[in-house]
């Protein structure tokens, strides 16, 4: 790899087909990466509550427990270790469901390994990126609305509701960025990494989420506004 602050990231590669899980466990090494191979989904998690990984690569159809099943154990314990899904499903509704399901990013099958390695690398800087800015700023109050970006957690007046790792680190996002209008071909770079299988109809859909949550009127935002022709703007008047 030409960044050598991401070699030796700990990986947990969860695959069933030995002969696919062969060779990408031979590439990421020889990238620097060290890999740690699952070959279903009970075996992944046994090794994940063993700990000390800084990614995972999760196959959908698995054994035992499938991807998504996965993802949600993952979940309870680190909201915030970046997960890539590896899917056959290509329809745009199927990839909104892998993030919302915990997954911070996707991939396609068949797929090029350049593209796997990049898509890695982005998820490991994005990672590091959102680790240092939650430090500096842990919670964010907005409006009624308190936001606890460590571990996910909301509470919206008495409500409480919690963000998946992508929901958070798109918000994150926006609000590091307030006051400025961000297009959805940044957000995408920045986001979603570039993921060329995105579609502006997935950005859309996951500003709309953020909506929901922090919006009194999600009709008729205060916080999220849309920007015709230009993409999205964050304001806010509160003091963090």
């Amino acid at each position: 790899m030409n960044d050598d602050k991401y070699l030796d990231a700990k990986i947990l590669l969860v695959e069933d087909e030995e002969s696919l899980a062969t060779g990408l466990e031979y590439n990421l090494t020889e990238e620097g990466y060290i890999v740690d191979w699952a070959k279903d989904g009970k075996q992944a998690i046994e090794k994940f509550d063993k700990g000390g990984y800084d990614l995972i690569i999760l196959d959908i159809m698995l054994p035992y427990h499938n991807g998504f099943e996965v993802a949600a154990k993952v979940r309870q314990k680190d909201p915030q270790i970046p997960i890539l899904m590896l899917t056959a499903k290509t329809t745009v509704d199927d990839k909104v469901k892998g993030l919302e399901t915990g997954a911070d990013d996707y991939i396609t099958k068949p797929f090029h390994l350049q593209e796997l390695l990049l898509r890695i690398k982005g998820m490991l800087k994005r990672k590091s990126w959102y680790s240092k800015s939650i430090k500096l700023t842990p919670v964010y109050k907005l409006g009624n609305c308190e936001i606890n970006f460590d571990n996910l957690k909301c509470k919206k007046g008495k409500i409480e509701f919690n963000l998946t790792h992508f929901e958070a680190i798109l918000l994150k996002y926006l609000i590091e960025n307030k006051g400025r209008i961000i297009g959805r071909k940044e957000l995408l770079e920045n986001v979603w990494n570039m993921n060329p299988e995105v579609e502006t109809r997935t950005v859309d859909i996951f500003i709309s989420r953020l909506r929901k949550y922090f919006e009194d009127d999600p009709s008729n935002p205060v916080y999220i506004k849309s920007v015709r022709s230009s993409g999205y703007i964050f304001e806010s008047e509160e003091k963090n």
